[in-house]
């Protein structure tokens, strides 16, 4: 029988996540905890971007919403639930942070299209900021302003989910980009939901590449020394998803509009590796 902790270190392997990489330096009980918080994610994830029935997603929502309330009552019943219940209690994981990542995916529900970068940082900071904040929990700090790296860190990461899903979201009838900055350079949503690979969508999607990358800088630079090494996970996070983006950037970041830029595991695992022994 399946415990717990193995469905979700069954979940977090099969989606096959730069994320999965950064977890294997840590020791048992935090690599539990962040690969169950993980796991929490791709669920509700899932229900998002695979449910057909809106309706219906919305119940599975609606469902998690109470499964987290029995997560900090006690009660827990889904395996990845109960994987986390140790993690709530060692590690003082707010149940406001779970409904907040719920609440970003019933974003996806019922929003396919952002007005403005503004409309677009609410629904970044609830799929990723806040996982950050969690994880910052759980990695270990002293320093409160290492939850301000923490937040800026999921912004950036996020953002660059946005650049190279940007084809896989069209063919779910999403675009990420802000309308406003489509319009500033003189991109159409056809052009995106064609895939135009045009000077103009280079540009539009340069500039992305370059606000995700001062995320990176400005959250890199936030990390106080102290709280460094704690938090090891996610600078291998970073490293890997700035080298995905650097590619991205300097293979023809329009390309990204047809095809799936992916770094291979063996490079991932060498980038975590490097990451964690410099410390």
């Amino acid at each position: 029988m399946t415990t717990p902790h193995e469905y979700c270190q069954q979940k977090a392997a099969a989606s096959g996540s730069s994320f999965y990489y950064s977890f294997l330096f840590l020791p048992k009980p935090k690599r539990q905890a962040i690969t169950a918080l993980y796991a929490f994610c791709r669920e509700v994830d899932d229900v998002a971007d695979e449910c057909s029935d809106v309706n219906i997603a919305h119940a599975k929502l609606a469902w998690w919403r109470s499964e987290i309330a029995n997560l900090h009552a006690g009660r827990p019943q889904h395996p990845v639930t109960q994987a986390l219940a140790d993690a709530v209690r060692n590690y003082n994981l707010a149940e406001e942070h779970f409904l907040e990542i719920i609440d970003g995916m019933e974003m996806d529900l019922d929003q396919n299209r952002y007005r403005d970068f503004k409309e677009l940082q609410l629904y970044c900071y609830r799929v990723a900021s806040v996982v950050g904040l969690l994880s910052a929990s759980i990695f270990g700090y002293r320093d409160r302003r290492t939850l301000k790296y923490a937040h800026d860190l999921g912004l950036a990461f996020q953002l660059t989910n946005i650049v190279r899903d940007i084809g896989e979201d069209v063919r779910r009838g999403r675009i990420y980009l802000p309308l406003d900055e489509l319009a500033q350079f003189n991109v159409s949503e056809s052009d995106i939901l064609q895939g135009r690979e045009t000077e103009n969508t280079r540009r539009l999607l340069e500039f992305q590449i370059e606000r995700a990358q001062s995320y990176y800088q400005r959250a890199l630079e936030e990390l106080p020394d102290e709280d460094r090494r704690n938090q090891r996970t996610g600078l291998i996070m970073a490293a890997i998803y700035r080298t995905l983006l650097n590619e991205i950037q300097s293979g023809g970041c329009e390309k990204v509009l047809n095809q799936r830029i992916v770094l291979t595991p063996l490079r991932k695992l060498w980038l975590a590796w490097k990451t964690w022994i410099k410390g």
